[in-house]
């Protein structure tokens, strides 16, 4: 009797009790981004319950007792305010949105001591915040890639998460579509003061594009999130082993329903690279071939952006965003290769010079349209972008090979060559987002997108081996057509339980491409549909501890440039070439997570690749040349854990510390008449320290090391590196100097080698990676919180760069 007592209590207290939500406002309709909310009896006004309001302004009260009541809500910067009264009768009660005028006296300034760590842990991502970081002080995007946890970039500025290749690389949530030279070329034209945080995604769920077998890497630039007009200006220097400076000037004007931005940056880099060959050519017979070469080149760049945002509703925001850059390059090789037949250091048959120049021209422009539209407080929403892009590149590069004996007399005719190859890429996509909290523990997501890329390749090739001068080079001249579209559907269903979490997702992908090698008319179709499950479990096991487990299926499809078969030379022994018959790669990624605190987290990670394609060097015995290329491996296997921890040792002393230990095995049979199976542990171990000084002074130490790997054929050695700097505010920290220097004892190295079947050659190289920059940056106008200054349209969805891969 009692128990059946209780439940009709309990039974006759859920029919009388319900949810109240509703949402905050300011004068000019944008939200009011974490407000405090209470819940008040009309009565008495006493408190029943408080909660704080989303970034959205929304909130929400759970198990509202019948009665009538008030909403009061508080922020700094408005006035008190008050809606009202309501009646709660056992269904569910929206409030009408509730206006919060601004205060009408100025408000005095406040001084904010707690900063954001530069290495934060959310649960799906690790975020590395950078826009107030001392290591970022007028380095680029690339160089600042470096420096994030598990992320690498080798010799040839090909980017690694954990060990792994494929990564997908976006900006503002967006996917790059140019090749990885010309992503290395954006990146090291986009300044370091756009960057606001670099977002690191292991296992991506299925609203992200399934490209990318190794996770995501998020560039997110800044926003302007306060009301009025403000900006900043950067001015840096630096100094390795030659000069390099660069500009920068931002702008906003928010009023009203309208937010106006723009950003313009400039540079000028000059970088050398030095680089040692030594490679064995087993043919008839054996040839020892010692190259030494000095790369030198120089970049000038260029970047744009600029947009506005128009909330033409309380809920609905559309926006545009122009983007891009103009930049150019001149580079100057010195190439000097020993050849000999006998195994003996400083004995020499032939000696071959090859001096060249490059001069890379990058014209690329990018346009986005975008209307986010919140349908209901209750977070149903649905997001629409459209974009444009045109990339245009050429690159003019001239080699000229003179052939020596050991007493410096010639004995044959130089060989000149030279290469012009202009490109064009295409892009179109679109798509659109929907989401819907289907109840209070449950929500779904779903989307489509179409995208159409086009990349125009054209090589001009030329020659004269007798000195009667250039001619047509018809065995290397070529035209190379690549058209590629993809149709995509996806959904997310993700169901809160008490203590633990659910998100089942699908994507589906229809790819259609044609690749034409349109002077030898052969021609590569491929039609293909695939399906990329993801499953995401977390649950909490106390107050401290919780774990979580996810699955993931993805593919790479080969970039434009790896499937572009034209040849590109060094000099006649050692080229690159590209592969149009690289199949796309799958792999099924599982990972299981445990987090301590909130804080130290510790990740186990297994994924198989199939078809994996690699990067790898062979030898052509016949011509006794070298070339890079890559190819389809049966299968890659990877197995890896990852740790990481902030810690405080002092109020002024903190930081964070990231271990990655990773098992890389590749397998491949007939490689080269052989069955490859190669694999070895290794790890990367980052520690990043931040001091509070007193004068305003902050101070931060960064330390790197590389154990030596596996990848494919090539045995990489280690590397190691410090980075330091330090910077002081003035002027009511308006006016900031930031002093800093990369690799401070100059000891980054990038060497490998190779010993499988005809293949064995050793590459040591040194980049001038010691560089001491000195960075102005100087913020002006309204920089006083007022009101919600959230961009609705750009923030969620931060479509706003167009990025590229």
């Amino acid at each position: 009797m009692i128990s059946a007592g209780l439940s009709f209590v309990t039974a006759a207290q859920a029919q009388t009790s319900a949810q109240v939500t509703g949402s905050l406002v300011n004068e000019t309709g944008n939200p009011v981004e974490f407000a405090t909310v209470s819940l008040l009896r009309a009565k008495d006004s006493s408190i029943v319950k408080g909660t704080l309001g989303s970034d959205a302004g929304r909130y929400q009260f759970e198990k509202v007792q019948a009665g009538n009541y008030i909403i009061s809500a508080t922020s700094m910067g408005y006035t008190k305010s008050y809606s009202k009264p309501f009646a709660v009768n056992g269904r569910a009660v929206n409030v009408p949105a509730l206006t919060m005028p601004a205060e009408s006296k100025a408000l005095a300034t406040v001084n904010v001591t707690a900063t954001r760590p530069t290495i934060e842990r959310k649960p799906d991502r690790m975020v590395m915040n950078v826009e107030n970081s001392i290591l970022a002080t007028g380095n680029n995007a690339l160089e600042i890639l470096e420096q994030a946890p598990g992320v690498t970039v080798d010799r040839d500025d090909v980017i690694s998460l954990q060990g792994k290749t494929g990564v997908t690389v976006m900006i503002n949530d967006k996917l790059t579509y140019l090749s990885s030279t010309q992503l290395a070329a954006l990146l090291r034209s986009t300044d370091g003061t756009q960057i606001q945080s670099i977002e690191v995604i292991t296992n991506p769920s299925s609203k992200y594009d399934a490209a990318g077998n190794s996770g995501i890497i998020n560039i997110k630039l800044k926003k302007n999130r306060v009301s009025g007009t403000n900006g900043s200006i950067t001015a840096g220097a630096g100094y390795g082993k030659n000069w390099r400076n660069n500009t920068s000037i931002n702008l906003n004007h928010k009023e009203g329903d309208w937010n106006f931005f723009g950003s313009f940056s400039r540079g000028d880099i000059k970088r050398e690279n030095m680089m040692n060959i030594n490679r064995v050519i087993q043919a008839d017979d054996t040839t020892y071939f010692r190259q030494y070469i000095n790369m030198a080149s120089t970049i000038h760049y260029n970047n744009y952006r600029f947009g506005a945002d128009y909330n033409t509703s309380k809920r609905n925001t559309i926006g545009f965003v122009v983007s891009g850059d103009h930049s150019g390059g001149h580079d100057v090789n010195d190439n000097v290769t020993n050849i000999d037949v006998r195994p003996v250091f400083g004995i020499v048959d032939t000696i071959n010079k090859t001096p060249s120049t490059i001069d890379p021209k990058y014209r690329n422009i990018a346009f986005n349209l975008n209307d986010r539209f919140q349908i209901d407080t209750l977070g149903q929403e649905i997001s629409v972008d459209i974009d444009y892009s045109k990339f245009r590149n050429n690159s003019l590069a001239y080699y000229k090979t003179d052939f020596f004996l050991p007493d410096g007399s010639t004995y044959n005719n130089p060989l000149v060559i030279a290469n012009e190859t202009p490109s064009t890429i295409t892009i179109n996509t679109q798509k659109v987002d929907y989401t819907k909290s289907l109840s209070k523990t449950l929500k779904l997501e779903a989307g489509a997108k179409f995208s159409s890329v086009k990349t125009d390749n054209d090589l001009q090739a030329q020659v004269d081996s007798t000195g009667s001068g250039l001619i047509n080079d018809a065995g290397r001249t070529n035209h190379f057509i690549y058209d590629e579209k993809i149709k995509a559907g996806y959904f997310n269903l993700s169901k809160q339980f008490k203590t633990t979490s659910v998100q089942f997702g699908l994507r589906a992908e229809h790819t259609s491409s044609t690749g034409n090698l349109v002077t030898e008319n052969k021609v590569v179709k491929r039609d293909y549909l695939n399906l990329f499950p993801t499953l995401f479990i977390n649950q909490k096991l106390g107050k401290k501890h919780e774990m979580g487990f996810s699955y993931s299926r993805r593919i790479d499809r080969p970039s434009y440039e790896d499937l572009n078969p034209f040849v590109y030379y060094l000099d006649q022994y050692t080229y690159s070439q590209g592969n149009p018959f690289l199949n796309p790669q799958y792999t099924n990624s599982f990972e299981l997570n445990y987090t301590y605190n909130k804080s130290i987290n510790v990740t186990f990670n297994y994924s198989k690749t199939t078809d994996s394609f690699t990067e790898i060097i062979l030898t052509d015995t016949a011509r006794k040349a070298t070339y890079q290329t890559n190819l389809n491996f049966k299968e890659q296997n990877y197995y890896s854990v990852n740790i990481n921890s902030p810690f405080t040792f002092f109020k002024w002393w903190s930081g964070n510390v990231n271990f990655n230990g990773f098992y890389n095995d590749f397998k491949n049979p007939g490689l080269q008449g052989a069955d490859l199976s190669k694999g070895k542990f290794a790890f990367v171990f980052k520690t990043q320290h931040t001091f509070i000084l007193p004068k305003q002074f902050k101070a931060e130490l960064m330390s790197y090391y590389q154990s030596s790997l596996v990848y494919g054929i090539y045995d990489i050695r280690p590397q190691h590196s410090i980075d330091a700097g330090v910077s002081r505010s003035f002027a009511n920290k308006k006016l900031n100097i930031k002093l800093a220097m990369s690799d401070v004892f100059n000891t980054r190295r990038n060497n490998l080698s190779a010993n499988y079947q005809a293949t064995q050659f050793e590459i040591r190289q040194q980049r001038e990676t010691r560089i001491t920059r000195i960075t102005l940056t100087y913020n002006f106008g309204n920089s006083k919180f007022k009101g919600s200054n959230r961009r609705t349209g750009a923030d969620d969805e931060a479509n706003r760069v167009k990025s590229r891969n």
